[in-house]
């Protein structure tokens, strides 16, 4: 077994590879002459990577005691997670979010609740690349971890404003100010001089328009995926599509008829969703292709039209539709988002 270690000074944690029960020892540098033994064992409290959920949890807890958040700032070589991932911690123990694969999570957490103790921001690293004897990261890569002991709740709440309205925003973490502050969003997560810019995007909503035994297929696993899921009622699809669609909506149209399809599909060339798939083989996409272009759109817009929908195909029923509309959806919105 190997042990976590901050860049600051001694061993932490024991941590078992993949696990996240640990077990305290000494460290040499613990400030204010209290013994780890004193700080309370690091528990995951929920099962959850959305940025609004950690956020609310953060916001919620800084009203009875201390927060601490722990992002990924640096990866070297392979990693679970992406640039700007996050971890919550409590002054409690508890803790929310993922910066890997689940398996330093417990010692990012123990260092946070040092940082608490000292009132002071650090940097940790794992895996690959740290000066020290580490865990071992089953991706054989490395992390920096930054942990911020939160001073000031009020930009979290400003944040979960904009993600609630289903706006993406940043918050920027300046290391040597030991500050978080609102920031504009950009298309990843990075460093920007010497901040930090982690960007926080509203969960992804699913729209379907159908009237299939897919639809019902489809609706159901993304659900169970996290999506927010909307299915569009017969005969409104084509003016509720404008209201409800926004960039972070992928748009399914799993029809078996162009009639009832068409209208709906040009409202939904008219918005900003980042994903709009329709149903049926390449040669009804033809003729959906030949039938918009008699209607006055452009190649520029069928373009955005990803048919036959789906990752892979054809399927041949209704569940391996929904695996293979979802796996779709998804790929698109890591090439769209990171």
């Amino acid at each position: 077994m190997k042990t976590p270690r901050g860049k600051r000074g001694a061993s932490i944690l024991a941590v078992k590879a993949g696990a996240e029960e640990a077990a305290p020892v000494d460290r040499m540098d613990l400030m204010n002459d209290i013994s780890l033994h004193a700080l309370p064992t690091p528990v995951r409290a929920l099962l959850t990577d959305e940025p609004i959920e950690l956020l609310t949890f953060a916001a919620d807890a800084f009203k009875a005691g201390q927060v601490a958040i722990a992002t990924l700032v640096e990866i070297r070589g392979g990693a679970a997670r992406a640039l700007g991932s996050q971890v919550i911690i409590l002054s409690d123990g508890r803790f929310a979010g993922y910066v890997s694969g689940g398996c330093v999570e417990a010692a990012v957490a123990a260092e946070a609740l040092l940082a608490m103790v000292d009132g002071c921001d650090r940097t940790v690293s794992f895996g690959d690349g740290s000066p020290f004897l580490d865990v071992v990261l089953p991706c054989g890569g490395g992390i920096t971890v930054a942990i911020h002991v939160l001073r000031r709740v009020e930009e979290i709440e400003k944040a979960l404003t904009y993600l609630k309205q289903r706006q993406a925003i940043g918050l920027r973490y300046w290391p040597e100010r030991q500050s978080l502050v609102l920031a504009s969003p950009a298309d990843r997560a990075r460093w920007v001089g010497g901040s930090f810019l982690t960007v926080y995007r509203p969960s992804i909503k699913v729209i379907i328009s159908g009237q299939t035994i897919e639809v019902r297929s489809v609706a159901r696993l993304a659900e169970c995926s996290g999506f927010e899921v909307t299915v569009l009622a017969p005969d409104r699809g084509s003016s509720l599509i404008r209201e409800i669609v926004d960039p972070f909506s992928a748009v399914l149209l799993l029809h078996h008829d162009l009639e009832q399809e068409i209208p709906v599909l040009e409202a939904a060339l008219q918005t900003s969703c980042f994903y709009l798939g329709a149903l049926g083989s390449r040669r009804t996409h033809r003729q959906r292709l030949d039938r918009l272009l008699r209607l006055g759109h452009s190649e520029i817009e069928l373009a955005r039209i990803k048919a036959p929908i789906g990752l892979f195909g054809p399927a041949r029923d209704s569940a391996s539709l929904a695996l293979s509309v979802l796996a779709d959806v998804a790929a698109s919105r890591l090439w769209a988002f990171g």
